[in-house]
């Protein structure tokens, strides 16, 4: 018996598997539809020996998460949503890392005439004057929420558009997939659009505007309040996540020659 445990252990340790530590993170559906964590992992496994366990949800729930003590961060992009959790002390401090932008959606013969939009704004009143099937990811995620701030905004209210207003209350991937199914507008982040692989007869119509400017932060949470999180840990992942190593990947990272994102953690 002896022989088989140290046999084993001997394994794990010529492995590797031994000796890396383990964290999670609770990350939004549009970050992991991008297809970046697929580049990112692997390095970071690489550089810190650290396996990286994603939590896959919306902005909110990530923020429940964090919130409960089950995760030892979050990356997130809903900068309101975080002050406030950060105001709730349930994070040590929130760091920017990359960005990208959100984009409208819709079906090439745009009934709703979104390529002749000034703004946002005139690009959600040219769907709700025509009408026009929109899917919302209806989920508390950070794109659900920053596509609500963009109805108000427009002097709309979509609990009023039940007649052509969808929200289908799931990540951005599977609202991709009943947009492209529909026919129908959507709002999405310009990473999960460019992975996205079902596009049907849909296409990019509108983007531009300033205000679809799209954050995304990392927020470690509070070990004062939970003191089982993994904060050491936490930090070895923000300051891998705000290197020049993540800065090269980040930037160019790319699809079809576009690029999901952009770094700008301050160094």
């Amino acid at each position: 018996m002896k022989q088989i445990i140290f046999g084993t252990f001997t394994s794990l340790l010529l492995t590797g598997t031994a000796m890396a530590e383990e964290m999670k993170l609770a990350v939004t559906t549009s970050f992991h539809n991008s297809g970046l964590a697929e580049i990112l992992l692997p390095e970071i496994k690489s550089d810190l020996d650290l396996d990286v366990q994603l939590l896959v949800v919306g902005t909110g729930q990530a923020i429940r998460l964090g919130e409960a003590g089950d995760v030892d961060a979050i990356l997130v992009h809903s900068q309101k949503a975080e002050e406030k959790f950060l105001a709730g002390g349930n994070g040590t401090h929130r760091r920017e890392i990359m960005y990208n932008d959100f984009v409208f959606i819709g079906p090439k013969t745009d009934a709703a005439d979104l390529r002749g939009a000034s703004d946002a704004a005139s690009a959600l009143q040219r769907v709700a004057t025509a009408a026009a099937p929109f899917v919302s990811r209806g989920d508390d995620s950070g794109t659900h929420k920053k596509e609500l701030s963009l109805w108000q905004a427009a002097d709309l209210d979509p609990a009023e558009f039940d007649a052509w207003y969808r929200a289908v209350g799931a990540g951005m991937g599977a609202a991709l997939n009943t947009a492209s199914g529909m026919g129908a507008y959507i709002m999405a982040d310009r990473a999960s659009w460019l992975n996205f692989g079902n596009k049907g007869d849909l296409e990019l119509l509108f983007s531009g505007d300033p205000v679809l400017f799209n954050q995304y932060a990392y927020l470690p949470v509070n070990p004062e309040k939970h003191p089982h999180a993994k904060n050491d840990l936490a930090m070895q992942l923000e300051g891998w996540l705000t290197s020049d190593r993540a800065k090269e990947l980040i930037n160019a990272y790319k699809i079809n020659g576009e690029t999901l994102f952009v770094f700008n953690a301050k160094q």
